[in-house]
């Protein structure tokens, strides 16, 4: 087969500008790692310095209005019921903030480490060194005063660089030119926010709506980057952040509302099981700066497609075998209760046996429905090509399959130009039908 292709055009995107514009050199390139090393060294810094007083925090029982990780009289009791100290309660407390501030710290090193001559990637790397600082408030809240306001620029600088990130990324340029003047209102609503706090309209509701009006503009951006703007390798890099987004947030957001919402007006729950219900949603927290790494660094890029597509598969499948499950408990108990007396085994025994035998079928189908609504090329080449395999098995005329290729290949690959050549055997060849390479 040979294909032969036209003379290739390369179109121009508007805004995708040039790798090498994006580099940093000579006096600026030393500036820039001079000023990373001293504000991560700084981030390490306040967070060492706060783990201590942080500790000493852990172990004030509040009585009257037990308020964050603080336990009140009958957490303690509970705490010790199940063999535990307060110690211990404060090292997992400080454990978990420690695993969080290394993996940030650590993505942002090896940022750092391989891109820092790059100004997104430098970018992204210090945002990941400073999102600790911007989350972990109670933390650096027990700091005596006098550190106050080095918490307070830190946390600004985290805030900052974050939106600058986002509005930057993935081509490291303002994309429309007007919206820089959208972090300069990303400025100034930090700088309010942070170093004003008693100002009027930081207490009002118009402070929230500017907030969710800065998120939904950096939502819209992306966006029109993505459809409009970004080359192919810039919309995987845009899928995985995404990706990271949605998992990391969307778990934290769902927790919370779990956690403080929904789950209380069942069972009342202390801050001591806030506390703990909090750490699994919090560690999901890590898949952001990891997809931000992979993004930047551009490893793997291509499979966050099939990443997606499985996330999205199992979530669906997890969410209908749990409703169904419930349903069909539910549902033979209600049948069995006139005839049997053990009546919540056994149908515990049939759900179980029923949604066993439905798994399988019912993630093929949830897999094809996500192929043919969200990856329609790719599921329709896959079928293509499996039914050409299929005809193999069957079809010995060579005519037959020399059309059935070529139409297989313009349909899947949609080249310019098919020919296919086949190769005249030699003396030395068994009595075989003999193809050869196509050249290319």
């Amino acid at each position: 087969m040979n294909l032969q292709q036209s003379p290739t055009s390369i179109v121009k995107r508007p805004g995708a500008g040039n790798e090498s514009e994006m580099r940093l050199q000579g006096a600026w390139l030393a500036l820039a790692r001079i000023a990373w090393v001293v504000i991560a060294l700084l981030t390490l810094g306040l967070f060492i310095v706060a783990f201590p007083s942080y500790f000493a925090y852990l172990h004030v029982v509040n009585a009257t209005s037990p308020s964050g990780p603080q336990l009140a009289p009958s957490d303690v009791r509970e705490l010790q019921g199940l063999g535990l100290s307060l110690d211990s309660y404060a090292w997992l407390n400080i454990s978990v903030n420690v695993l969080f501030l290394l993996v940030y710290v650590l993505v942002g090193v090896v940022l750092f480490w391989r891109k820092s001559d790059d100004r997104l990637a430098l970018l992204a790397s210090l945002s990941l060194v400073l999102f600790p600082i911007a989350v972990s408030t109670q933390v650096l809240g027990t700091l005596p005063s006098a550190w106050t306001w080095l918490v307070e620029c830190a946390e600004f600088f985290s805030n900052v660089c974050l939106g600058l990130f986002f509005y930057l990324f993935p081509s490291g340029r303002f994309v429309p030119r007007w919206t820089r003047w959208l972090m300069i209102v990303t400025v100034a609503y930090w700088a309010f926010n942070i170093f004003f706090p008693d100002v009027v309209f930081i207490n009002t509701g118009f402070s929230f709506v500017l907030f969710l009006a800065l998120i939904v503009s950096v939502i819209i951006l992306q966006i029109y980057r993505y459809r409009r703007i970004s080359t192919p390798v810039q919309r995987q890099q845009t899928k995985w952040v995404v990706f990271g987004i949605a998992l990391a947030f969307g778990s934290f957001l769902i927790g919370t509302l779990l956690l403080f919402g929904l789950l209380p007006q069942f069972f009342p729950m202390g801050p001591l099981a806030y506390t703990l219900g909090q750490i699994p949603f919090s560690l999901l927290l890590l898949l952001f700066p990891l997809s931000i790494g992979f993004a930047i660094l551009r490893a793997r890029l291509w499979e966050i497609d099939r990443l997606i597509s499985r996330t999205l598969v199992y979530t669906l499948l997890t969410i209908m075998l749990g409703l169904l499950y419930a349903g069909l408990v539910i549902g033979f108990q209600a049948l069995l209760r006139g005839f049997i007396s053990q009546t919540n085994d056994v149908a515990i025994v049939v759900s179980t046996l029923v949604i066993a035998a439905l798994f399988q079928p019912l993630r093929r189908g949830i897999q094809g429905a996500i192929d043919r609504r969200f990856y329609r090329r790719k599921y329709d080449a896959a079928r293509t090509l499996a039914a050409f395999s299929a005809s193999l098995r069957n079809e010995v005329d060579l005519a037959t399959l020399s059309e059935h290729l070529v139409g297989v290949v313009q349909e899947t690959m949609q080249p310019t130009h098919v020919s296919l050549w086949l190769r005249q055997p030699s003396r030395t060849d068994t009595p075989s039908l003999q193809t050869g390479k196509p050249p290319l």
